[in-house]
């Protein structure tokens, strides 16, 4: 962590710094309950300070963190090699042994119900998103939340997909906290189009519904296709002689090679359009294949291709540059 970005952890809890296990929680607990953003809707203020006592909570209650955080500072990220719980990771240090369950070590842990996200020891994989208020718009009965008319936080996260997950659709198995999914992905994916998978965001901090997860479709490049909204658009390389005479030529579309007719005298950068070969639509459609043709001419030639190269060059009636003689600037 660059020491510009260095977070006082025990300022943001408004503890010392010799505080005791049982002294952060408690100072956690309060100002968790007080700046929850489900109960403070719309306030971005309180969002990004709620996030900062988590994270503040998760580095100091674990003893290694901690420990790591005294010595090093602002550098305590890189004091060793064991990396430190991110933000929503769990609280490390916590003797789960003596809860049923872990609804009911973060019922104790806020005085209620409260819920964290990501997997203790690794990289946070969702970041927090507000969730939508009640039907209503009223947080009436916080005192007395037993209604549950509280709802869990939304969690964002990513999946990257192949091109031919993405095309085809594909079942993926995430590790999301503690939890492994299995998350569908529907044919025809599109890089940044996201997918909601519900009842798998944060659990409720009072006892209601359970968040959405909502995943950000990433699809990595391809050697050959690339999208251009519903078209799959690809270059295709010809010999000077094919883009004259004309050719029947092989093209790789998703559903295998198509045979392709070159018109004779096309030119480099031409586009050929394969109708229904291209991406997958959402009503179950496709659109087209868009073919750019390269003409690529020989590097190395043999002397019987120069000979013919050169007749052609002696005898050749076409200039294609006739018209640069009047252009003036």
């Amino acid at each position: 962590m660059p020491a510009t970005d260095f977070k006082d952890y025990y300022a943001t809890l408004g503890i010392a710094n010799t505080a005791s296990p049982e002294e952060i929680k408690k100072a956690y607990r309060k100002l968790a309950r007080q700046y929850h953003p489900d109960l403070n809707p719309g306030d971005a203020q309180a969002e990004a300070r709620f996030k900062d006592i988590n994270e503040a909570y998760e580095v100091l209650s674990n003893p290694e963190s901690r420990g790591k955080y005294d010595q090093y500072g602002q550098y305590w990220k890189e004091g060793g090699t064991s990396r430190a719980p991110s933000p929503g990771a769990g609280a490390e240090g916590v003797d789960f042994g003596q809860y049923a369950n872990f609804e009911d070590f973060l019922g104790d842990l806020l005085g209620g119900r409260a819920t964290t996200s990501g997997s203790r020891g690794g990289q946070r994989a969702y970041t927090y998103r507000t969730a939508r208020p009640p039907a209503g718009g009223g947080y009436a009965g916080y005192e007395d939340n037993s209604e549950g008319n509280l709802p869990g936080s939304d969690v964002e996260g990513s999946v990257t997909l192949s091109m031919a997950e993405a095309f085809q659709g594909v079942r993926k198995r995430l590790r999301v906290g503690e939890e492994t999914i299995e998350v569908r992905i529907p044919p025809g994916a599109r890089e940044g189009s996201r997918v909601r998978i519900r009842g798998k965001g944060r659990p409720s901090p009072f006892g209601g519904q359970r968040g959405d997860l909502y995943l950000t479709v990433q699809i990595h490049s391809h050697p050959f296709f690339r999208l251009e909204e519903d078209n799959l658009v690809c270059e295709v390389p010809i010999t000077p002689d094919e883009a004259v005479l004309g050719a029947r030529v092989d093209v790789p579309t998703p559903d295998g090679p198509v045979s392709v007719n070159i018109p004779p005298g096309t030119h480099s950068g031409q586009a050929l359009r394969l109708r229904g070969k291209g991406w997958q639509k959402p009503d179950g459609g496709r659109g087209d294949q868009i073919v750019r043709v390269q003409i690529v001419p020989p590097k190395d030639i043999d002397p019987v291709e120069r000979e013919y190269y050169e007749k052609i060059r002696d005898n050749r009636t076409f200039n294609p540059r006739s018209g640069l003689q009047e252009v003036q600037l």
